[in-house]
């Protein structure tokens, strides 16, 4: 299987060498006259910029940040201080915030590698080179879509930074980020192929998701839903069938499924970090590997409690609560952790092989469903009908066809919106999506205290790294996020 990680040319690793801040930019590039001459040296060029993506998207010291910045549970040991909302980050936290600002910086710097050199190749097919820039504005769109989300105005670089003199660069406007956004994401849109050879790699299809994301953000609830349309009716994808909770197994742990329209890849020589942040190490069959932290404890005071129907499927597909021994005996988790998360596990089918998706189709149905009744001001039928094929498939129904878990009809705008919220918070457990659906929806402060916590201002935005005020002649310690 070839994957966007399955190799790291020596392009990458000489000319891309710039893991660390951006503002350590190496000494030793290789010369653009000499590296880009072919279609092979495009080709390791986007490589490099789909390896910042790294294992679990953007790493998982990002993805956790996320993650425990939702209601529905908190971190243990070193990662419970990210889940304590009534105070700023602490150091330890500051810290895993400056590797992710580095890590989003890496993949624009790279991408606009990509961009600068590769229009000048002579040697390659003319296909290939656009759908080559494509990628790399996609995936620079990618990152900035979530910087602006995580720091408000950030610098906006769209050249190569080769050197310190290149580091000089405002905050620009939200605004300004967004515009760069969207233009980035509708080129790509517009260049990137309809099928790929493996779900990997950005396609039209996951630019269109993009897009959508970006204008249900911006609240332009028109595009949202006629780009989620468009994937939805597009004949390209279609619903995973589930019959009982493992079938959702079907999603996940493997290569690829019907429903995938971009995601991480593993195998047993890429694994993902994120079996050792849910299970302890060693526990049949969540996590066959030695080490495990349970760093992220779900929240039984939030909708993962009591509240959460137990005939929904995704529930006993999320959690549990005892692991399972060879001769088959169960073994209760013990009372200091008597619940913990279970969608993503290493040891499916006896091997190391799982998907943690970027985008996937339910997503589309969801946005659609949201977009489109507030956009016209009320649900539709088809509004309703794409968040009740979504909640049928939940409860084991042929998605298409209506089913006694309905919901119903009758419902206004707000009611309906809220319904959608919580319907995406059971859909998309651990993706990452929750922290956002809060922020974008004004709902943060209101959840929070559900769960019995007070959500302080200074927390909706992440602080700028100190070394990039230090080293950013256009940044000033006045330009520091508030609180830090």
């Amino acid at each position: 299987m070839r994957t966007i990680h399955k190799i790291l040319f020596v392009f990458t690793v000489i000319f891309f060498s710039c893991e660390g801040m951006l503002e350590e930019v190496p000494k030793d590039f290789v010369s653009r006259a000499n590296y880009y001459q072919n279609e092979n040296d495009a080709q390791g060029a986007i490589t490099g910029v789909y390896a910042a993506l790294d294992r679990d998207y953007f790493d998982i010291t990002y993805y956790l940040l996320e993650v425990l910045h939702a209601d529905y549970l908190n971190g243990r040991g070193s990662q419970a201080s990210v889940s304590i909302v009534d105070q700023v980050l602490d150091a330890g936290n500051i810290g895993r915030v400056t590797t992710s600002w580095a890590t989003l910086y890496t993949c624009i710097n790279r991408a606009n590698s990509v961009l600068a050199n590769v229009p000048g190749i002579e040697n390659i097919d003319p296909d290939v080179k656009d759908r080559i820039l494509a990628e790399a504005r996609f995936l620079r769109a990618m990152a900035y879509f979530n910087l602006v989300r995580n720091w408000g105005p950030v610098p906006l670089r769209l050249t190569e930074s080769t050197d310190l003199s290149a580091l000089a660069s405002p905050r620009a406007s939200v605004a300004e980020v967004y515009d760069q956004i969207i233009e980035d994401a509708l080129i790509a849109e517009a260049d990137l192929p309809e099928t790929v050879d493996h779900t990997g790699r950005a396609s039209r299809w996951a630019a269109k998701m993009l897009l959508a994301q970006v204008y249900l953000t911006l609240e332009q609830w028109d595009e949202s839903a006629r780009l989620s349309d468009e994937v939805i009716t597009s004949g390209h994808y279609s619903l995973v069938e589930v019959s009982e909770s493992n079938d959702f197994y079907n999603i996940f742990a493997v290569e690829t499924s019907s429903e995938d329209i971009m995601s991480m890849h593993h195998s047993d020589n890429r694994t993902s970090a994120l079996p050792t942040y849910l299970h302890r190490g060693n526990t049949d069959p969540y996590n066959k590997q030695g080490t495990g932290f349970w760093a992220w404890i779900p929240n039984t005071d939030s909708f993962i409690g009591d509240s959460w129907d137990d005939n929904d499927l995704r529930k006993s597909f999320n959690l549990y609560t005892y692991t399972i021994k060879q001769n088959g005996d169960t073994v209760p988790l013990p009372s200091s952790s008597p619940i913990l998360f279970k969608k993503f596990i290493s040891n499916p089918n006896g091997r190391h092989l799982y998907s943690v998706p970027i985008f996937r189709l339910t997503e589309a149905y969801l946005m659609y469903a949201e977009a489109s009744a507030m956009d016209e001001g009320s649900p539709s039928a088809l509004a309703l009908e794409r968040l009740n094929t979504i909640r049928r498939r939940a409860y084991g129904h042929d998605p298409y066809a209506v089913s006694p878990d309905d919901y119903p009809s009758g419902m206004n705008l707000d009611a309906f919106r809220d319904t959608v919220i919580q319907e995406r918070a059971y859909e998309f457990l651990l993706e990452r999506r929750r922290w956002w659906d809060l922020n974008r929806t004004g709902t943060v402060k209101e959840a929070m205290a559900a769960v019995g916590k007070t959500f302080i201002d200074e927390r909706y935005l992440w602080p700028i790294p100190d070394n990039e005020i230090n080293s950013n002649p256009a940044l000033t310690p006045a330009d520091q996020n508030p609180g830090y």
